[in-house]
């Protein structure tokens, strides 16, 4: 604290010193502003712009993605000559097809899954593709794994394993006791090539519409309610 008068006089004409530097600094940030903000606000107005125009774009594209998937049909022999990337891809484009949203998930470690769809009515389906030789058949272990994943790690609702060879027998009991659907190389066809919406080739059920749990009356201190 100062002491005395001289000090305090003194630290009076510091103060103001200070104040009336701050006061030149802000007039000068304000000029400098009123000099470039034309130019800022060009800068903005021309960000907004583009991204105004990359969303036009991007939800063109994906209108006539839709519209083309929307008429997709694909011959078992044309799935039969695609490597497994290829044949991944194709499931993905029969789902926003049939009126899901899907991604393309399938890689190393996917822990089968290699399609994601999600539907309004029919819930998350994981789909487990098996592209093989027309001969090939799939065995139950691959039930087990999708079963043993779909829900507690994917949170899907509907699993599915797809082929375009055939399943064992024991595969097939397995995976319709503990609701594994799959898809053989006849209801691909159905599904690729006839075009049958998967959830009517399947005959998902609907999930219910969630409602609101109505609220229990609040009880009063006494504990009468």
């Amino acid at each position: 604290m100062p002491r005395g008068a001289g000090e305090w006089a003194a630290a009076g004409i510091v103060t103001l010193a200070l104040a009336t530097a701050l006061a030149r600094a802000v007039v000068v940030a304000g000029h400098a502003a009123m000099r470039v903000w034309p130019v800022l606000a060009a800068l903005a107005t021309a960000a907004l712009l583009y991204a105004v125009w990359r969303l036009v774009r991007a939800s063109r594209a994906a209108r006539v993605r839709a519209a083309s998937l929307s008429r997709l049909q694909i011959a078992l022999s044309s799935i039969d000559a695609m490597n497994d990337e290829e044949f991944e891809f194709v499931l993905a484009d029969l789902l926003v097809r049939d009126g899901w949203t899907a991604d393309r998930v399938g890689r190393q470690g996917d822990q089968a899954a290699d399609v994601i769809g999600r539907h309004r009515r029919h819930g998350r389906v994981v789909i487990q593709a098996k592209h093989t030789k027309v001969a090939g058949k799939v065995g139950s272990h691959v039930m087990y794994e999708v079963n043993g994943t779909a829900g507690p790690v994917h949170r899907a609702d509907v699993a599915v394993v797809v082929t375009n060879g055939t399943f064992t027998r024991d595969a097939r009991t397995w995976g319709d006791r503990h609701h594994v659907y799959w898809i053989d190389r006849d209801r691909l066809h159905d599904w690729a090539a006839a075009g049958t919406p998967l959830h009517d080739l399947l005959r998902l059920p609907r999930r219910p519409q969630r409602s609101a749990v109505p609220r229990r009356p609040a009880r009063l201190r006494s504990g009468i309610s």
